[in-house]
């Protein structure tokens, strides 16, 4: 008899809250194969993640191949979307697999982290310094750094975000007298929507808060454009769009949905900061009134 179910990987290790891309074109298949591979294999996390760093590098050198094949370039630029997809469904499984039978590590961690930035970076890269050879067009090559820029930028604005929460949250229960520990961390793709009330101040109403509970009901975070579609729109989106030269004249639509996927990602990053901003604003008021509430003791 199978020990894993689907239900329990969907109840201890399916996210509260996702990216809309995971939740719907990611985990329906992830958790199917977790359930196999947890029950007919002695696969560990670390060997899950340094399979999802081969298929990455296939995903590489397919994005690459182009400058060699000629008008056969196309094919490759689809294999190599397919391959990163691939790669990022492993990536999922490893974290799945971890929580499923308590077999992560701390280091695990970190090697996890360390190849989905070298495999993003390498794909991305290959994508774009490869059009650049086969096309001639400089673009491609301006477009590189933007790319790497903003990639880098969210994931430290991230984990900076997450980290000036946490002090609030620590600061304001120190000064409540509050000994439990603190509610649980949010992770660096956290959209921060659900941290008012931490924050001291009220939930957002209206119509934000209605789409804000659609989206939740389906596991989906508001943040809609994080990092995980910022990758997955430049090395699965973007490649794809080069079937576009079957119906109109354009090669493909690279360049423009690198465009768009780094102005949505600066967008959404605008939000998060805003949000945060009004948080530290409402911190800074109620550490004002909680220190002002403290009875001054007359010494003897």
């Amino acid at each position: 008899m199978s020990r894993f179910t689907l239900a329990h990987v969907q109840a201890q290790t399916y996210k509260a809250r996702d990216a809309w891309w995971t939740v719907f074109l990611v985990d329906p298949l992830a958790g199917r194969l977790v359930v196999w591979t947890a029950n007919r294999t002695n696969i560990t996390p670390n060997q899950l993640t340094l399979g999802a760093g081969v298929l990455g590098l296939l995903s590489a050198v397919c994005f690459a191949a182009p400058v060699w094949t000629g008008s056969t370039g196309w094919v490759w630029l689809l294999l190599g979307a397919l391959l990163f997809h691939l790669s990022f469904v492993l990536d999922c499984m490893d974290g799945k697999i971890a929580r499923l039978k308590g077999t992560g590590s701390v280091f695990g961690s970190w090697v996890d982290f360390v190849f989905d930035r070298v495999r993003f970076f390498g794909c991305v890269m290959a994508l774009l310094v490869g059009q650049w050879a086969v096309t001639g067009s400089a673009a491609y090559l301006i477009a590189a750094p933007f790319v790497v820029f903003f990639d880098l930028l969210r994931y430290l604005n991230g984990s900076q975000v997450a980290k000036t929460r946490r002090l609030m949250r620590h600061a304001l229960s120190e000064a409540a007298g509050d000994n439990a520990p603190a509610a649980a961390e949010e992770d660096a793709e956290s959209d921060g929507t659900d941290s008012s009330a931490r924050a001291g101040g009220p939930e957002p109403t209206g119509l934000y808060q209605r789409v804000r509970g659609i989206l939740l009901r389906y596991r989906v975070r508001p943040h809609l454009f994080s990092g995980i579609e910022f990758e997955m729109f430049l090395c699965v989106v973007a490649p794809v769009t080069v079937l576009v030269a079957f119906v109109t004249p354009l090669d493909s639509l690279i360049l423009p949905v690198a465009v768009l996927s780094c102005a949505a990602l600066v967008f959404f990053e605008i939000v998060l900061v805003a949000r945060l901003w009004k948080e530290t604003r409402r911190f800074e008021r109620l550490s004002h009134e909680m220190a002002a509430s403290v009875p001054v003791s007359n010494g003897s």
